[in-house]
């Protein structure tokens, strides 16, 4: 593990179970999007994110990781040096191709209001896993995503 954070961090616990019960691995998994690595949005801290903690489980346990952040990449790249099975996008949709769900790990302002058609057009499986609580429930149903935020009920798509 690459300068791993104590795992008792509410984010990635609750992320990781979630990812356990709704998606098979080995994942492909896309860690920001409408995510960000940073510890919290306007920033490159990577000292204390949850993205890391997140990051290391899932890749020590076969997935492979494609994450974006608008400002902290350089940052998360020293972060996860020698991190085998993850790699970086140059935009948010560019994360999502090829992957099995979404996970929003920082709340940046760009993710506030993503193109969600673009996003579930992208995904594998049409699943968000919201560690910031950013969206709509009702709205994502209605779109035809799954969505699991923190500490709310997940959504199923439909009508």
């Amino acid at each position: 593990m690459v300068g791993a954070l104590p795992g008792s961090y509410p984010l990635q616990r609750w992320a990781w179970g979630e990812v356990l019960a709704v998606l098979p691995a080995p994942v492909r998994w896309l860690r920001p999007g409408s995510s960000g690595l940073a510890f919290k949005q306007n920033t490159d801290d990577m000292r204390e994110a949850s993205s890391r903690v997140l990051i290391e489980d899932l890749v020590a346990n076969g997935a492979t990781v494609t994450a974006y952040d608008p400002v902290a990449m350089p940052a998360a790249k020293r972060a996860l040096a020698g991190l085998a099975g993850i790699g970086y996008a140059e935009s948010p949709l560019a994360a999502l191709d090829g992957a099995d769900a979404l996970a929003v790990v920082t709340e940046w302002q760009e993710f506030r209001s993503p193109d969600f058609e673009a996003i579930r057009a992208r995904l594998k499986t049409p699943a968000i896993f919201d560690g910031r609580n950013l969206y709509d429930p009702a709205q994502l149903k209605r779109l035809g995503l799954e969505y699991y935020p923190i500490g709310r009920a997940a959504v199923k798509a439909g009508p």
